[in-house]
């Protein structure tokens, strides 16, 4: 079939759904899609991060939220010509909403919706001062006493927060508290972003010396500026901080360092925070409408409790608090912990000639580097879809536009590929008496990120030095800990200057704990994992990230984190729902997510 023949035929399908829509006929509306069907909104219609599954999910949320949304103008997005694979036909489209403007990706399987993604882009009449309505800048003209550009931000640095109140303050200021910030300051939405450092970027800068990024460049571009095309594609942690206090600077983000929230309290007849700041010295009360949680899905240290652990000589510490391999060459060091930080703690302990041992306590899913980008992210984050017209932001909706019900099922393929294309490497490590998993279904490493957020390494080296044995492998449990070292569950003794646990981090409510009371964070829940009833993502199914980037049980409360390409992608919308409220636009949401897990 002709290109032009799917357009007329997926532009006649868009015209009918836009009319069963607009006449109300949601039993006609539901028709139109398949039994087996996926319809993931991002705000547009729910006012939160929702897929609702099947003909029967379809229909109810239509009889929530039609009647609200009053969407319109359904119609194949300019310059975008529908596909047609395998009996399915992939077509990006555009629609309006009462409120606002929407892009989406659906996709046809028998003359029906197989899956549909729809997304807010912009709210009417509070569209970001961008392209022909990017601001002038320049005062032309001549008038007494003007204030400077470098005056405006001055004043405005001072007052906000004291003479004048932000609607927003966002707790954490690392990637994901720069990056809605960034959106925020373009919709117009007064925000302080607190960070307890001495600058932006030092939550990267004070990370262990061989931190570097193990996704590739193209997956990591921040909001607004992208990074330029002789960046590396892996950026070490130092570059990564340098960027991130540049992008502050530049995006002009009300940035307070050396700032930490001390309490947090919420009016909810005034519908208001009290937020309680030591800022450098400085107790500062801040009266924000909306509270964003952005301290890190990875932030909350998880420390174990071993029998002993008051009775040893040497140091412990956490990975997060690791202060880099130089102090240790020629001394025994023991990792506990076999995942990303373990593997790069031990190579860079091993390149300073310490004598380093990783104790395995749990099966680890490894993958490497190269095989990754080439088969796992080449299609959508690679020089070669960019040369191919891939954006940054379709490669994001095309992600986003496979429901996590069924994503494993794309990606058990992928990592099959990667299994064989490398099948003398991980004999190797077999070997070498790794423990090795592919996640509990088989479908990899973006699964068990997203399920869990722990249990893999991306390879970059450290792999073969197990394979070699210049790294040192031990599996089983620590038992206790002396005062030379520690016992695994088979009686036998580690020495060790220093140990390293490589442990993790739990649930971002942690935070919220520390600062607004175990009750509330009881009424948030856990943040992260999808309810897939795999390991350490227990049931029930939730189908979309807990807790992140959409209205929680707290009210005016919101959790913002995750890896560089989910603070970029899901700030848009975290940002359109916060700026939405400020300008009192009704948002009914559907679909608020129930507690089901604590932590």
């Amino acid at each position: 079939m002709l290109d032009a023949t799917i357009a007329e035929h997926t532009q006649a399908f868009l015209d009918e759904f836009g009319a069963a829509l607009s006449q109300g006929d949601i039993a006609r509306a539901r028709d139109m899609f398949q039994e087996d069907c996926y319809w993931r909104d991002l705000v547009a219609f729910t006012w939160n991060l929702k897929t609702v599954e099947g003909r029967d999910q379809v229909e109810d949320m239509l009889r929530h939220q039609l009647d609200k949304t009053k969407p319109s103008d359904w119609a194949l997005a300019e310059n975008e010509l529908p596909t047609e694979e395998d009996g399915v036909t992939t077509a990006w489209i555009r629609f309006g909403t009462d409120v606002g403007r929407g892009f989406g990706l659906m996709r046809l399987k028998d003359g029906k919706i197989w899956t549909l993604l729809t997304t807010l882009v912009e709210l009417k009449g509070f569209e970001e001062p961008a392209g022909f309505n990017r601001p002038l800048g320049a005062k032309h003209g001549s008038g007494k006493h003007r204030e400077t550009w470098a005056e405006e931000r001055a004043r405005e640095e001072k007052d906000l927060g004291y003479t004048t109140q932000p609607y927003c303050v966002i707790v954490g200021g690392g990637q994901g508290g720069i990056a809605l910030g960034a959106r925020l300051r373009q919709l117009g939405v007064p925000t302080i972003i607190i960070e307890r450092n001495d600058r932006p970027g030092d939550s990267w800068r004070k990370r262990y010396k061989s931190l570097c990024l193990h996704d590739p460049v193209w997956y990591d571009h921040l909001p607004y500026i992208k990074f330029p095309e002789n960046w590396p594609v892996f950026s070490p942690k130092d570059k990564i901080g340098d960027w991130l206090e540049m992008y502050t600077k530049v995006m002009e983000l009300n940035y307070w360092t050396r700032s930490t929230a001390k309490s947090a309290s919420f009016d909810e007849e005034a519908g208001e925070w009290t937020l309680v700041v030591d800022r450098d010295g400085e107790e500062v009360t801040l009266r924000p409408k909306q509270l964003v949680m952005a301290t890190g899905m990875s932030g909350k240290k998880r420390m174990p409790e071993f029998p002993g652990m008051e009775r040893f000589k040497g140091v412990q510490q956490h990975s997060s608090e690791h202060d880099g391999p130089d102090q240790w060459s020629g001394k025994k060091v023991v990792v506990v912990g076999s995942n990303n930080s373990a593997h790069d703690i031990c190579a860079a302990l091993w390149e300073n000639d310490a004598d380093v041992t990783m104790v395995q306590r749990s099966s680890t899913h490894i993958v490497r580097s190269d095989s990754l980008m080439e088969i796992g992210l080449g299609a959508l984050y690679s020089e070669e879809a960019v040369r191919n017209g891939m954006t940054t932001e379709k490669a994001d909706l095309i992600f986003a536009s496979l429901p996590y019900r069924i994503l494993h099922e794309f990606q058990i393929p992928a990592y099959e590929a990667m299994k064989e294309r490398d099948k003398e490497f991980y004999e190797g490590l077999e070997r070498a008496g790794f423990w090795l998993d592919w996640g509990d279904d088989g479908s990899g490493l973006f699964m068990k990120y997203l399920r869990r957020g722990s249990g893999y390494y991306i390879d970059i080296g450290a792999s073969q030095l197990i394979i070699e044995g210049r790294i040192k492998l031990r599996r089983g449990q620590v038992t206790e800990l002396d005062e030379t070292g520690l016992v695994l569950d088979d009686g036998s003794h580690l020495d060790a200057d220093l140990i390293v646990y490589a442990t993790g981090y739990n649930s971002m409510n942690g935070w919220v704990a520390d600062l607004m009371g175990q009750e509330t964070a009881d009424r948030l829940g856990k943040c992260w994992g999808l309810g897939s009833d795999t390991t350490k993502d227990p049931g029930p199914w939730e189908g979309e990230q807990r807790n992140m980037w959409k209205p929680t049980q707290v009210p005016n409360l919101w959790m913002h984190g995750g890896n560089l390409h989910q603070s970029r992608h899901y700030s848009q919308f975290l940002a359109l729902q916060l700026k939405a409220r400020m300008e009192g636009i009704a948002t009914p949401v559907y679909g608020l997510q129930e507690v089901h897990h604590l932590s």
